[in-house]
């Protein structure tokens, strides 16, 4: 986060601010007075990087309302009370970095990369656009026009929509299930009121987190305090992760998307995992390393996953299955644990070019088999190091990026309420064991665990029984 030059703050009188207790040497967390909780990590460098993290996005969203996190993503640094459109664009292109909003299932996230000068003025604008939106008419139209095209590209890539279909099937359509995108149904319906509405109930400074990276903690502090103070606290005091929607419930279930003109057939098998906060949580990430996976083609070689299991099982045994790789999708009090592939169909077309395509119910032993190994066959200490190492490196890695570094700190606080050390978790990995990788296999999908799939296809042609399938390599609870 940018390290604004004292010259540059103006210093009001200091308040009275709650300071936390810091999570480790290098971060600080100070929670001012209406509940919002600054947090810094000293790290040097010239670029900075600061955001505002917020405990919304779509799994807050209802039948109602279904769309208007994507809406707010697009009307961030629109027009506001203060600045036009054109001001608002010219003071963004001043900060000589790049600033940007985002919306997930659990957070939606306004983050500014630049230079360490530019702090005051990137938290101005993010203050702006969050406090003082206008949500003009003819702003809402372009983006009602733009998201119409946003939705068509998704959904014309099965890459990109299925892991929707998937969230959808696996919890019915409500909480984790609620689309990240809004539905093209509803794109007319988002505005200015349903916007404020959503901002009113969930946009409250004790559900807020500002991060940075590199930027001085006292200076972050005063300008938060400039910026943010006026949002009033809610009188509520229920805790604010979850507050009034309830857990996420899975359901598993299966769909079948019909599409005969597809290049290839896809399927993917899941499982519900583990939330953030549960111990298990690293036993399986562990596990997704270990079964890793990627196309069939990679310019990658060792240690670029090619020893992992549905390389070596799969992919470089059937030449049919152009993509094959494990999925571990983790969120506040749930989780998504899976296999996909995608393989060239058994069609008319295929077999008369020799390609030898496959059906979904031919490939989908293949994926349930590699999840029957983990809870029945023996682990080579050989594999599990590797798999552990790799999760380490890539951990460690994708740290060394500042705009990572301060959402890792932003969510870790929105979530956890202190940041992990990057070295606690390698510890936590380190005492990853083959004795904890069968009991959590067994835990997640095993045949006492009671779990149901979530199954999707979408393709030429649709799995017979994919319940059989399950029972007869012993995996989810179909016993």
């Amino acid at each position: 986060m940018p390290k604004p030059p004292s010259s540059l703050l103006r210093r009001a009188p200091r308040r009275s601010l709650q300071h936390a207790a810091t999570s480790s040497d290098s971060v600080q967390i100070t929670t001012l007075p209406n509940k919002i909780r600054v947090a810094t990590e000293s790290t040097p460098g010239h670029f900075s990087s600061l955001g505002l993290y917020v405990d919304a996005g779509s799994r807050y969203e209802t039948n109602a309302n279904s769309g208007v996190s994507h809406f707010l993503d697009r009307m961030a640094f629109k027009s506001t009370t203060t600045r036009s459109d054109l001001e608002m664009a010219t003071a963004m292109d001043k900060l000589g970095g790049q600033i940007m909003c985002s919306s997930s299932r659990e957070a939606i996230m306004y983050q500014s990369s630049h230079f360490q000068q530019a702090t005051p003025q990137a938290l101005s604008l993010i203050s702006d656009t969050v406090c003082n939106p206008s949500f003009l008419q003819d702003e809402l139209e372009a983006q009602r026009d733009a998201a119409r095209y946003e939705i068509r590209e998704v959904s014309s890539k099965p890459e990109m929509i299925l892991p929707e279909i998937l969230h959808e099937v696996a919890y019915n359509h409500k909480t984790l299930g609620m689309p990240l995108l809004c539905p093209e149904n509803r794109v007319n319906f988002i505005d200015d009121k349903t916007l404020r509405s959503f901002m009113k109930e969930w946009y409250r400074p004790e559900r807020m987190v500002i991060a940075a990276a590199g930027v001085q903690h006292d200076q972050l502090v005063e300008l938060v305090d400039k910026y943010f103070s006026g949002i009033n606290a809610s009188p509520s005091t229920e805790p604010a992760t979850l507050l009034g929607t309830g857990r996420a419930t899975y359901t598993g279930g299966h769909r079948f998307i019909h599409d005969p003109e597809s290049e290839f057939d896809h399927l993917y098998v899941g499982f519900e995992g583990v939330g953030i906060h549960d111990d298990d949580v690293y036993t399986l990430a562990t596990m997704q390393v270990l079964l890793g996976g990627g196309g069939s083609f990679s310019a990658g070689g060792p240690g670029k996953g090619m020893y992992s299991r549905l390389y070596t099982h799969i992919l470089n045994h059937y030449p049919q299955i152009d993509h094959c790789a494990s999925f571990h999708h983790i969120y506040t009090d749930s989780a998504l644990f899976g296999l996909y592939a995608t393989f060239v169909p058994n069609t008319p077309l295929s077999r008369t070019n020799n390609s030898g395509g496959l059906t979904p119910q031919q490939v989908l032993p293949h994926l349930v088999h590699q999840l029957s190994l983990l809870l029945y066959s023996p682990l080579p200490d050989v594999e599990l190091k590797r798999a552990k190492n790799q999760l380490k490196s890539s951990l460690v890695m994708a740290l060394e990026s500042r705009s990572v570094e301060v959402e890792d700190l932003g969510r870790q606080i929105l979530v956890h309420n202190r940041k992990i050390p990057v070295s606690e978790m390698c510890a936590r990995i380190d005492e990853v064991d083959h004795h904890a990788i069968r009991r959590v296999a067994n835990r997640i999908f095993g045949p006492e665990s009671k779990n149901k799939a979530t199954v999707v296809v979408m393709g030429n042609e649709d799995v017979d029984d994919y319940k059989m399938t399950l029972k007869k390599y012993g995996v989810g609870g179909y016993a």
